[in-house]
């Protein structure tokens, strides 16, 4: 692949001569190798131009990326964003002040005295799942970890169990699966109707949607509404500062937010921490014997190393709306996206020594860097960090807790595009005993 540079701005970050149609399909089927090649050619910014994205600068520097995320209003999400698949209501489409308003209002039920009771909703939901594990036979990690997230999303959000959420848990799995692949695929013609994702994704998320309308009717009409205390029930009775309150379709659409957006990248993650465990068996043991002391720091560490070694989502973005976005030398104007490349950042050496290597007690004693963005940065840093992060430390622990997790010396496993997120090829297999 021809990579000379191409300057038809000056102010722009040096671009390839390769033609838009194969830099789209290089980014579809492998975004990361891709922007690793650029990357190792043009160093920490180039230009590039995407399907559904357009014309784009991705940068890999944390200064820049900081720069960035306090652009204030220079620049808005992404164009388009995770908006255009879940809803014109969902927190993904707004923008400035009512974007804002939003975050305040989710804010509580995802955070402080409430996580102890969704941290013995995962506990519960563990157990139930593990309950049947096969004992010394491998088999894949990643489906029983997104049925366990999924089913504490599911709780927390309504609250209850039971014959309601079968359908929800019967169609958010497949509808995940293809919504993350028609968020990275623009639009097909018509006579491709039959092949294109996005199609097939607004065919699920009507069915989707429908389920939650009847939820939050059903809801809304619940004498014991005020007694509640589920997000569902939180949402319906949260007022924003000027008294009003959020409407069925903004709400249904925060909902398939939370359920489609929250289970995927924690589950995912959980997959990739047992496929590094398992080839880690230092880090393994240390974790047991923290496990079994009652302890919490290192097994803290170890999600963050995780999340740095192998970020589910690969990179947040801007668009820009002023007439000129100054970033470090580069001048990028009106119309463009800017990527910042969380995998790139991750894996450089400045900011992370020996990156390559596994090692949570880099996080020991001390917060991320600046450079650690598994959650995205500025005001649109994932809303659900909190939670997500309690999910993974609960899981971890009741399974080490319960289980012996066998080491293996197999090849690590490849990354897996499933198109928005990244996920071990084949699964994150494991193959565990029942601890006496």
């Amino acid at each position: 692949m021809s990579t000379s540079v191409l300057r038809s701005d000056p102010h722009l970050p040096p671009a390839t001569r390769v033609p838009s149609a194969m830099q789209g399909l290089a980014a579809i089927t492998s975004r990361r190798l891709f922007f690793g090649h650029l990357h190792a050619r043009h160093g920490t910014a180039f230009t590039v131009h995407l399907p559904v994205f357009g014309r784009a600068v991705v940068i890999s520097d944390a200064s820049l990326a900081r720069e960035l995320f306090t652009a204030g209003d220079k620049v808005i999400n992404i164009q388009p964003n995770l908006g255009r698949i879940l809803g014109a209501g969902s927190i993904f489409s707004l923008e400035g002040r009512e974007h804002r308003a939003r975050r305040k209002l989710l804010t509580p039920p995802l955070h402080g005295k409430r996580m102890k009771t969704y941290e013995q909703i995962v506990e519960e939901e563990v157990r139930a799942e593990t309950s049947t594990w096969p004992v010394e036979t491998e088999f894949a990690s990643m489906e029983p970890m997104m049925r366990i997230t999924l089913n504490v999303i599911l709780r927390a959000v309504f609250g209850a169990v039971g014959e309601d959420l079968e359908n929800l848990r019967r169609i958010i799995p497949p509808m995940v699966t293809v919504g993350s692949r028609a968020a990275t695929v623009p639009n097909l013609p018509r006579v491709l109707r039959a092949v294109d994702p996005n199609h097939r994704y607004e065919r699920m998320r009507a069915e989707g949607k429908a389920l939650l309308g009847d939820l939050i009717t059903r809801s809304r009409n619940d004498p014991r509404l005020e007694e509640r205390d589920d997000i569902l029930a939180l949402m319906l009775r949260s007022r924003y500062d000027d008294g009003a309150s959020m409407g069925d379709d903004e709400i249904g659409d925060e909902l398939m937010t939370m359920l489609a957006a929250g289970h995927e990248t924690t589950g995912t993650t959980l997959a990739w921490a047992f496929e590094r465990l398992r080839r880690h068996p230092e880090v393994l043991g240390r974790l047991v014997a923290e496990v079994d002391e009652g302890g919490t720091e290192y097994r803290h560490a170890t999600i963050l190393e995780t999340q740095r070694s192998r970020p589910v989502i690969d990179f947040a973005a801007r668009y820009v709306v002023a007439d000129q976005l100054e970033l470090g030398e580069w001048r990028i104007p009106r119309g463009y996206n800017v990527m910042v490349s969380i995998a790139l950042l991750h894996d450089d050496s400045r900011e992370f020594t020996d990156p390559e290597r596994f090692d949570p007690t880099r996080f020991l004693g001390t917060a991320p860097s600046p450079a650690w963005l598994p959650f995205g940065g500025g005001t649109r840093r994932c809303i659900g960090a909190a939670f997500a992060t309690m999910e993974m430390d609960v899981t971890l622990r009741t399974i080490l807790s319960d289980f012996e997790l066998l080491p293996t010396d197999a090849r690590a496993e490849r990354w897996f595009s499933r198109g928005v997120a990244y996920a071990p090829a084949r699964g994150g297999r494991i193959a565990v005993r029942r601890r006496r």
